[in-house]
C-alpha cells in the first residue's frame, strides 16, 4: 500500500466529531509528508511510527518542535467546534483545559492520528 492510497483510505474514514475530523486531518497530513512504497510499511509498528515522527522522539516533541501547527488558534480551529471556540473565548485564555496547553492537546491528537494510521494499515 502506497502512502497516497493509505492517505485516501484514512481520509475516507468516518469522523463524527470535530476532534475526530481534526485527528483524521492530522493523519492525512502525516502521510502526505512521506513518500513511501508498500515495502516501506513492512516491519513493526515501531519502525513505521519512527517514519511518521520524522526524527522526533515522540508526539509531544513533534508537536512542540514545530513539525505540525504552531499557533494556538490554528490548533483550536482544527480540533474544536465553533461553539467550543466561543466558549473558550477564541483561545484568548491560552489553554484548552487546566492540564494542557494547545500544543499538548495537538500532541494527543497526533498520537491518535498515528493510531488511526496503524489501524488502517
Amino acid at each position: 500500500m502506497t502512502t497516497a492510497t493509505l492517505a485516501e483510505t484514512v481520509a475516507a474514514t468516518s469522523a463524527r466529531s470535530a476532534w475526530d475530523r481534526g485527528v483524521r486531518q492530522y493523519a492525512v497530513e502525516l502521510l502526505e509528508d512521506l513518500e513511501l512504497t508498500a515495502d516501506d510499511w513492512d516491519g513493526s509498528w515501531r519502525y513505521q511510527e519512527k517514519l511518521l515522527l520524522n526524527g522526533a522522539a515522540d508526539w509531544h516533541e513533534y508537536s512542540h518542535g514545530g513539525c505540525a501547527l504552531i499557533y494556538d488558534r490554528d490548533i483550536a480551529e482544527r480540533l474544536c467546534t465553533p461553539s467550543e471556540l466561543r466558549r473558550i473565548n477564541n483561545v484568548q485564555h491560552g489553554r484548552p483545559n487546566h492540564r494542557e496547553t494547545w500544543l499538548d492537546c495537538q500532541a494527543r491528537a497526533l498520537y491518535q492520528a498515528a493510531e488511526l494510521i496503524r489501524r488502517t494499515i
